[in-house]
């Protein structure tokens, strides 16, 4: 503030300063009278001399001076840059000259021409004032830059910072500071300001651990329950080899079904956490594509998967990850669709497109784009178990391996292609 108000106090002197001297050179013009005295002296000198102009010495009177007879013609001279050009009596009345009769008794003798000293007077002053007002306009001109540089500087400048900071907290980047300027009047403004981006980036930071912690003890819980869930099929898969009862062997079965049911969810909230972590890595090996009839063999067990011939090619993947690819793929259609699944190869624009398609309902054309969004479930998923997740982590898991999981409908049934680079 003191930086402002010494700049509008030196704006303010400026101006005033400027009309001052505009002011006393305007009004400096009193229009001062001809002498007369002087008047009479030159005439009085002119007519005593008339006989002997050639002897007569006008300067002695301190002004220009041209004489004229009777019949217009000049007798003396000493005209200067103030009677250039007056050669009668006609142009130094036009060119504004004072003309003095010269008489003698009732005898005109002829004219003496002198500059007005009214007219030299005014176009004096006039050119005082033309110099004044070009000084006091450039007063201004240099009192508004200054003016207009200050204000730039230390409002319009910091008010632009601002907009930026706003946009930079907007958009979340939180690490940029706004730049802080003691002597600006907005400064202490600023400083609320950026105290409030410290705050909202601390904020920031705890909510991102909070996030990252819950994600962590996600997977941790994941991981440690499929330990008890492993354990659980292999008792129910002794259980069935040892017990002779149906019954009990049909109980064992459905313990198992859930068991495996409680698996893939976990397996899917797993790889989920981890992919939020970063941690859901792939490691790409060249690979036979007759694998892909083994995995296929690995997760259609109710064996309802129809399978076309597969090209003889090297594909680039991971092959644990693909299994679990397929598993999810695979295991949707038996939980959607319960029909027989068809199995297509073609190798197009270095990719093998193994395309999986069932002959169930479908899915809408306005749920397609959000078939592999995180946890979303369709209209035709109510009472189905399910996460939303397993489409979602295929997706991705086909991205990492710089493949893609493409989902359509074709007239009845859905199916998904996996983009398979080739070697």
């Amino acid at each position: 503030m003191k930086v402002y108000r010494r700049i509008l106090f030196f704006s303010t002197a400026l101006m005033f300063a400027g009309i001052f001297l505009f002011m006393k050179m305007a009004f400096s013009y009193r229009g001062s009278s001809a002498d007369t005295l002087r008047i009479n002296d030159i005439v009085s000198s002119v007519r005593e001399s008339w006989d002997s102009m050639d002897s007569f010495d006008g300067s002695r009177f301190g002004t220009e001076m041209i004489v004229f007879d009777s019949q217009d013609f000049i007798v003396y001279s000493c005209a200067g840059e103030e009677l250039e050009g007056v050669d009668s009596s006609k142009k130094a009345t036009e060119k504004g000259c004072l003309s003095l009769n010269v008489t003698e008794g009732s005898r005109y003798l002829g004219t003496v021409v002198i500059p007005d000293p009214d007219r030299l007077e005014y176009e004096r002053v006039n050119r005082r004032i033309c110099i004044a007002a070009a000084v006091l306009s450039v007063m201004f001109l240099l009192a508004g830059i200054i003016y207009g540089i200050y204000v730039r500087m230390t409002i319009v400048k910091p008010f632009g910072e601002m907009e930026k900071f706003a946009e930079n907290v907007a958009s979340g980047k939180l690490d940029v500071p706004i730049r802080l300027e003691k002597n600006n009047m907005f400064g202490a403004f600023t400083g609320s300001f950026d105290i409030m981006r410290e705050e909202l980036k601390k904020a920031r930071q705890c909510e991102n651990e909070m996030k990252i912690r819950e994600k962590e003890l996600v997977a941790s819980l994941s991981h440690d329950l499929k330990t008890p869930i492993t354990g659980i099929k292999l008792l129910c898969e002794l259980m069935t080899v040892k017990s002779e009862d149906e019954y009990v062997k049909k109980k064992i079965g459905d313990i198992h079904q859930k068991a495996e049911q409680i698996n893939v969810l976990v397996s899917d909230l797993l790889a989920s956490a981890l992919d939020d972590l970063g941690e859901m890595n792939v490691s790409c090996t060249d690979e036979s594509s007759e694998i892909l009839h083994e995995l296929v063999a690995e997760h259609d067990t109710r064996g309802l998967a129809v399978e076309a011939e597969i090209p003889q090619c090297l594909i680039c993947t991971d092959r644990i990850r693909l299994s679990q690819v397929l598993g999810n793929i695979i295991g949707n259609s038996y939980k959607y669709a319960g029909t027989d699944i068809d199995i297509g190869y073609v190798v197009r624009d270095g990719f093998l497109e193994m395309s999986v398609s069932d002959r169930g309902e479908g899915v809408p054309e306005e749920e397609m784009g959000l078939i592999t969004a995180k946890f979303y479930r369709g209209d035709n998923s109510a009472g189905k178990d399910g996460s939303g997740l397993g489409l979602y982590i295929a997706s991705r898991l086909m991205e990492k391996m710089n493949g893609e999981l493409i989902c359509s409908s074709r007239g009845k049934g859905f199916c998904v292609t996996l983009m398979i680079p080739l070697s």
